[in-house]
């Protein structure tokens, strides 16, 4: 549950391999001369006190743009939610929206939605769904349950929506602009992507 009290982060997810890209850093791959984590921050800052970015190459390159740059506990590149276990750990907010770093489409409305469904459900997460499957790198979460993601990743689990079944969990239904899952895989992807941005301009 959300009151005025509840202090709210956000943690961008780059610190993936990106093995399609060629192992580039997809954050900082340009959109339209933008960087694609750059999208993310003008998302978040609208909806959240504090913004982290959780990556492990290129740390001095995020820090330039001004915020915090967390790295994963592990030096094995776990996925997903041990950057977003590092994340629990550094911040001081109640709760914690998780986005990854190559969906740029994504706006803070969208954001606001995910942080609705936290405010009315007796819940302490939920995941984005297009209306026909989950997102699960899309969230909103309460931080009071890193002791339970700690202990799942010391399992040696890896998956986000195995360990989200595990909670109190919901969904925030997005399928009326199923457009902001649009992720960047490949070079070809970003291509195309930005050619449909530049017909908008």
């Amino acid at each position: 549950m959300i009151s005025k009290q509840t202090t709210l982060a956000g943690v961008i997810l780059a610190g993936g391999q990106a093995r399609r890209m060629d192992n580039a850093d997809k954050g900082l791959v340009n959109l339209n001369d933008k960087p694609l984590v750059s999208y993310i921050i003008s998302a978040l800052s609208q909806v959240v006190d504090n913004i982290y970015i959780s990556a492990n190459r290129n740390v001095k390159s995020y820090e330039n743009l001004g915020y915090p740059v967390i790295t994963d506990q592990t030096q094995d590149f776990s996925g997903p939610l041990a950057g977003i276990l590092s994340a629990m750990h550094t911040t001081q907010a109640d709760i914690l929206l998780v986005v990854p770093c190559d969906s740029p489409l994504i706006k803070a409305q969208h954001l606001q939605q995910l942080l609705n469904t936290l405010s009315i459900k007796e819940i302490d997460a939920t995941v984005a769904f297009d209306g026909e499957r989950l997102h699960p790198v899309f969230l909103a979460l309460n931080t009071a349950l890193k002791d339970s993601l700690a202990i799942y990743l010391a399992s040696g689990e890896r998956k986000v929506e195995t360990w989200l079944k595990q909670q109190r969990w919901g969904i925030t239904d997005l399928s009326d602009d199923k457009a902001v899952f649009t992720n960047i895989n490949t070079y070809e992807e970003l291509a195309t992507l930005e050619a449909q941005l530049k017909l908008y301009q």
